[in-house]
């Protein structure tokens, strides 16, 4: 079979030949593509059924909830309600972690942000889930402190990009795959094997407005891209709103991805453990670098369930000038 045609399913198999790939494994990822395709469904249906508003409401991040950020949590619960092997989901949506009724059997615990850039669905942009899969530090009863992990005990972590295409992309420990949806059979298959992340190439995607947020460090080191001036070479400037989206074209394209701290707000926005965490373990795992500006993300040993950290995530070269000019 040629690797174009080879399926999500068929990969999880092949990874089973790896020693942290279980079969239990391969089920908990497996179920992820089924959440990507209930969510790239409902996303292409939101307009014509009334579901692209607010809630009204707010979440534990103090973010307006919008009606596709509350289905989108509910997809991912629905999806590991049965399986046993699951013993906890944490997620943005929710205050705290949602223990499975077989709790106590399960070996792993999820980190997720079930719908990233929900701003974008007014306009028809980039969306989309992130997750981490950990495998539990306790037994019986899931606690705190098995989703207390640094990014360094990930066993897998992916997300699902919802745009012109849907695609699924993960690794399990191994290389980064990509897979794009067939929407016609619902089939995802291989379309991007072994994604590696491209040095001296790409573009710096940060949100320019908050430069008045930033201290003198942060606004001279984005100026230098800015202006062309950094060593790894020219970058240009692309900024969707969405973090999977944007990560994904760096992953693709090469560059950095910026979201530093701001001067009344030092930890940044993104959440460590369902943002910040899955996908440096993917960047790394492509040949590529995440940082908070001081330390790898992936070291960081997370003292509270939604805590925040800046990032600078892409290519090494990229990532290493951004965080030697905040030095």
């Amino acid at each position: 079979m040629s690797t174009s045609r080879l399926t999500l399913s068929e990969q999880f198999f092949r990874d089973q030949a790896d020693a942290q790939a279980t079969g239990g494994l391969s089920t908990v990822l497996n179920r992820f593509s089924l959440v990507g395709r209930m969510l790239a469904s409902e996303i292409m249906r939101a307009g014509f059924v009334g579901k692209l508003g607010y809630t009204g409401t707010t979440n534990v991040q103090d973010e307006d909830v919008r009606a596709l950020d509350i289905i989108s949590n509910d997809a991912v619960l629905e999806a590991f309600e049965s399986i046993p092997m699951v013993a906890g989901i944490a997620s943005e949506e929710m205050e705290d972690v949602w223990i499975s009724k077989d709790g106590e059997q399960g070996k792993y615990v999820i980190a997720t942000d079930p719908l990233d850039g929900s701003g974008n669905v007014d306009v028809a942009g980039q969306m989309g889930t992130i997750f981490g899969i950990y495998r539990r530090s306790t037994t019986g009863k899931p606690t705190l402190d098995d989703f207390l992990q640094p990014g360094r005990n990930l066993v897998a972590a992916g997300y699902v990009l919802y745009g012109p295409c849907t695609m699924l992309v993960y690794s399990a420990g191994g290389p980064v795959n990509g897979f794009t949806l067939d929407r016609s059979i619902g089939t995802f298959f291989l379309t991007h094997p072994d994604i590696r992340i491209p040095e001296q190439s790409g573009a710096y995607a940060i949100n320019e407005a908050n430069e008045g947020k930033w201290d003198d460090k942060t606004r001279a080191m984005v100026a230098a891209f800015r202006r062309q001036e950094t060593a790894v070479g020219k970058r240009a400037a692309r900024y969707s709103g969405a973090l999977v989206g944007d990560f994904h074209r760096t992953l693709l394209k090469g560059g950095i991805y910026m979201y530093p701290g701001e001067a009344k707000k030092p930890q940044g926005k993104l959440r460590l453990l369902y943002e910040n965490a899955p996908l440096t373990f993917l960047c790394e795992k492509a040949g590529g670098l995440g940082s908070d500006g001081k330390q790898p993300i992936l070291d960081i040993v997370p003292t509270e369930l939604h805590q925040r950290t800046p990032l600078f995530l892409g290519s090494k070269g990229d990532v290493e000038e951004a965080v030697g000019r905040l030095a």
